[in-house]
C-alpha cells in the first residue's frame, strides 16, 4: 500500500513539474506578470490593497515554481546587472536610517522595499523565461486588452451613462474630447501605457507576429488612447521616442566600421538638443499647453527642497509611491492637492534615497539604455529596437512622472535592462579574455 502511494506521489510530483517547466505555463506566467503590473490601479480599486498583494504573492509563488521546474535550463551566471543589484540593495538598505517625525517610517521601507523587489523578480522572471519576441508578443495582449477596456469604460462613462467612475478615477469627460484616464488612474499613466503599447505594436507589425489587420486595429486604439489622454508628459516622449527611432533606423544602415562615428555625432547632437531645450524650456511647455502642469511639479519640488538638506546623502528611506505620513504629509499640505509622487523618478529617488540613490538610479537607465540601443543600431533583427525605445520612453517620462520607480514601469525597466545586460555583458566579454570596449565592433 505504502509502495503504492509513493508511486502515485511520485507521479503527481514529476507530472507538476512537467507542466510548471512547460514552455506554456511560463506564458501564462508572464502574461499574468505584465497583466497584473498594469491593472494594479484598477485592482487596488476593485480589490484593495490586501487583493492586489494576495494576487502578487500568488504570482510570485507561480513564478517561483516555473523557476525550480526548469532551473537546470536556465543559465545562472550574470542574471542580473549589477546596476540593479545595487540600485536594489541600496533602497533596501534604507530601511536602517529610514526616519520621520511621528511616522513608522522604518516599517512603511521594509514594506515598500519588499514591494519593489517583489516585481524586480517578476520583471527578471520575464525576461529569463521568454525571448525578446515573446516578451514584446506579451506586452502587445495585454496593453490591447487594457486599452480596449479603457476606452469601453470611457464609452459607457462619457457617452451612454454621462456619468463618472469615481472607484476608477474615470471622470466621463470623452464626449468633450478628454482628458481620459481609462484603468489607469490618471490621463498621464494612460498616456504612457498607450505610448509604450504604440511602439510594442510597431515592433509587432514590422516582425510579422500578428496579422496585419490586426497590428492596424492596435495601433489605431493606441493612437485614440494617445490623443484622448491629453497628456503633455506623453507627447514629449513620443517626439524623443520617434527621433530615435528615426536616428536607429539610419544607423542600422551603415557600415559597421564607420558606424562608431555616427554614434559619437548622435551623441553629441543629443548633448545640443537637451541643452537648447533647456534654454527653451519656458517656450516649449508653452507650445505642449503643459504651463499649469509644469506649474504644479515646481511647486511640488520647491516643498521637497526644503526637506532635501536635512537627509541629502542618504535620503529619507525608500516608500515607492507615497504613504499618507510624514514628511509626504506635510508636502501635500503645503502644497494643497495629494500627491503620490514627486513627479519625477530623478527627484523622487533624490528624495528617497539620497544623492547615492540618484546617482545609482541614472547609471541603472543609462547602462541598460547604452547597451540596448548598441544592440539595437547592430542586430539585424528589428525586434532590438523594443528594448531601446521602451528605455527611451522610461529616461523621458522620468522626468516629469515617476511611473518608472513602481510597479508596471519598474517591472519594464527591469526586463528591458535585463535582455539587453544578457545579450551584451561585460562580465561575460571579461571571462572569455576579451575587453569589453571592443564589444561594440563584435555586435557590428
Amino acid at each position: 500500500m505504502s509502495s503504492a502511494a509513493g508511486g502515485a506521489a511520485a507521479r503527481f510530483w514529476h507530472a507538476t513539474r512537467d507542466f510548471a517547466g512547460s514552455a506554456r505555463f511560463a506564458q501564462a506566467v508572464t502574461l499574468t506578470a505584465v497583466g497584473l503590473a498594469f491593472s494594479s490601479h484598477a485592482i487596488r480599486s476593485l480589490i484593495g490593497w490586501p487583493g492586489l498583494l494576495a494576487s502578487l504573492a500568488g504570482l510570485l509563488v507561480l513564478c517561483g515554481a516555473s523557476l525550480v521546474a526548469r532551473w537546470r535550463a536556465v543559465e545562472w551566471y550574470g542574471i542580473l546587472p549589477l546596476t540593479i543589484l545595487v540600485f536594489v540593495g541600496w533602497c533596501a538598505a534604507s530601511v536602517l536610517w529610514s526616519s520621520a517625525p511621528g511616522s513608522n517610517a522604518p516599517a512603511w521601507s521594509a514594506v515598500r522595499a519588499g514591494y519593489l523587489i517583489a516585481f524586480a523578480f517578476a520583471g527578471v522572471y520575464v525576461a529569463l523565461m521568454r525571448d525578446t519576441i515573446q516578451i514584446v508578443r506579451a506586452f502587445g495582449d495585454v496593453m490591447r486588452l487594457l486599452l480596449g477596456v479603457s476606452i469601453a469604460l470611457e464609452v459607457l462613462s462619457g457617452i451612454l451613462l454621462d456619468l463618472p467612475i469615481a472607484f476608477l478615477g474615470i471622470q466621463g469627460d470623452l464626449t468633450r474630447f478628454g482628458p481620459i484616464q481609462g484603468v489607469f488612474g490618471s490621463r498621464n499613466m494612460l498616456g504612457f501605457v498607450a505610448l509604450i503599447a504604440l511602439l510594442t505594436f510597431i515592433v509587432e507589425w514590422r516582425t510579422r507576429s500578428v496579422q496585419r489587420v490586426r497590428a492596424i486595429a492596435s495601433m489605431s486604439l493606441a493612437a485614440v488612447c494617445l490623443v484622448f489622454s491629453g497628456s503633455p508628459t506623453t507627447w514629449a516622449s513620443l517626439g524623443a521616442a520617434l527621433v530615435a527611432l528615426v536616428a536607429l533606423y539610419g544607423l542600422r544602415r551603415t557600415a559597421a566600421a564607420t558606424r562608431w562615428r555616427w554614434q559619437i555625432g548622435l551623441l553629441v547632437g543629443a548633448i545640443a538638443v537637451i541643452v537648447t531645450a533647456w534654454i527653451f524650456r519656458v517656450r516649449i511647455i508653452e507650445l505642449l499647453d503643459a504651463r499649469a502642469e509644469f506649474d504644479v511639479r515646481l511647486e511640488v519640488w520647491r516643498e521637497l527642497s526644503r526637506y532635501l538638506n536635512r537627509n541629502p546623502l542618504q535620503g529619507w528611506g525608500w516608500v515607492g509611491s507615497w504613504p499618507d505620513a510624514a514628511p509626504y504629509r506635510w508636502i501635500e499640505l503645503a502644497t494643497g492637492r495629494p500627491h503620490a509622487s514627486a513627479l519625477s523618478a530623478y527627484i523622487d529617488v533624490y528624495f528617497q534615497v539620497g544623492v547615492i540613490g540618484a546617482l545609482l538610479f541614472v547609471a541603472l537607465v543609462g547602462v541598460a539604455f547604452v547597451r540596448a540601443w548598441l544592440l539595437a543600431s547592430a542586430r539585424r533583427s528589428v525586434v532590438y529596437l523594443w528594448p531601446a525605445l521602451m528605455l527611451v520612453i522610461i529616461a523621458t517620462t522620468s522626468f516629469a512622472e515617476s511611473f518608472a520607480l513602481v510597479e508596471g514601469g519598474w517591472m519594464l525597466l527591469v526586463v528591458c535592462a535585463v535582455k539587453a545586460a544578457r545579450d551584451m555583458s561585460w562580465r561575460d566579454a571579461l571571462a572569455a579574455g576579451r575587453p569589453p570596449v571592443p564589444a561594440i565592433e563584435r555586435l557590428g
